[in-house]
């Protein structure tokens, strides 16, 4: 297995009724993976092209936006390309790296929020400082850190597991997550304990430092004026809105994985898809709804559009 190991193939048995419902799956899909695209690509966009958006928040939230349509990217193809086919398999390593870039941007994503409301914390609690601390110095390493240190955490557990040995080729799912460890033939100690100290270092500590900040700028916004108040939840809103989105996505990847053999073959197909649906979809809406100036903007886009 080992000296075979790019010549493996698995085989995908996690679909439901592909020969009936391949063409509605494929047109679904295909539409919600050029909705994603578009959606997030044109606020990126948006932010990209005016100088009054160039400020930390904005930077992050343009990172975030990207960093969904490459999570998209690591799994739309892929589905769709197995909706249409005879044989839904995949090689052995094309599902790691499907596995490695899956984990490695979801745990991006919680370091970019955690990176926001540090940005939230320092501009309403820490006004007059805020040009100071927030530099593009500052900015830069945070994005460089929300990337380097997931895909670092994942690089070494996928290279901890690339020698286990496999005991059967069959998958039970539609995408490489944490179920891969189902097919192992042992299971290794060294990778539980890393695999828990990596949820630990990047989920975990993320979301304790989250809660912290926003508690941080709760507190502030109580004892200060309507204003901040006002000031407060704008900006601060569409970040929560999307952290409850992403935490509800890794809800359902744990309960799949943990869980999994207790649902039906329907259950878990249904629950897959959300994971991957609904939290790159709602990125951009919140942020094109919530965000005063970025809404303001699109409005602007779109009359444009129907101008011409």
């Amino acid at each position: 297995m080992d000296g075979e190991i790019n010549e493996t193939y698995i085989t995908l048995e996690g679909h439901v009724e592909l020969h009936k419902y391949r063409y509605l799956y494929f047109a679904v899909m295909l539409m919600a993976y050029i909705c994603i695209i578009i959606c997030n690509l044109t606020i990126v966009y948006l932010i990209w092209m005016h100088e009054n958006l160039h400020e930390p928040m904005y930077v992050f939230i343009a990172a975030l936006l990207l960093n969904s349509v490459v999570f998209s990217t690591n799994i739309y193809p892929k589905l769709l390309s197995d909706f249409l086919s005879e044989k839904q398999i995949v090689s052995y390593s094309a599902c790691y790296l499907q596995f490695f870039l899956f984990y490695s941007l979801s745990g991006s994503e919680f370091l970019l929020l955690a990176s926001m409301a540090y940005d939230r914390y320092v501009s309403i609690c820490r006004p007059l400082q805020y040009a100071a601390i927030m530099g593009r110095t500052t900015v830069s390493i945070f994005l460089t850190l929300a990337w380097l240190v997931p895909f670092s955490v994942t690089g070494v557990q996928v290279v901890l597991s690339s020698n286990i040995k496999l005991c059967k080729l069959n998958f039970n799912g539609i995408l490489c997550n944490n179920l891969i460890y189902n097919m192992y033939c042992v299971s290794s100690k060294v990778h539980i304990v890393f695999g828990a100290l990596s949820v630990a270092i990047i989920v975990i500590l993320s979301l304790l430092f989250i809660i912290f900040s926003y508690t941080r700028i709760l507190i502030i916004s109580y004892r200060s004026s309507k204003e901040v108040r006002k000031k407060a939840a704008q900006t601060c809103s569409p970040h929560l809105l999307v952290l409850i989105s992403i935490f509800c996505l890794c809800a359902f990847d744990v309960i799949i994985v943990r869980l999994g053999s207790n649902f039906t073959k329907l259950v878990s197909f249904i629950m897959t898809l959300q994971t991957v649906l609904y939290h790159p979809l709602l990125n951009p809406i919140i942020y094109g709804l919530k965000m005063k100036e970025i809404s303001r903007l699109l409005r602007r886009l779109f009359h444009q559009a129907e101008a011409q």
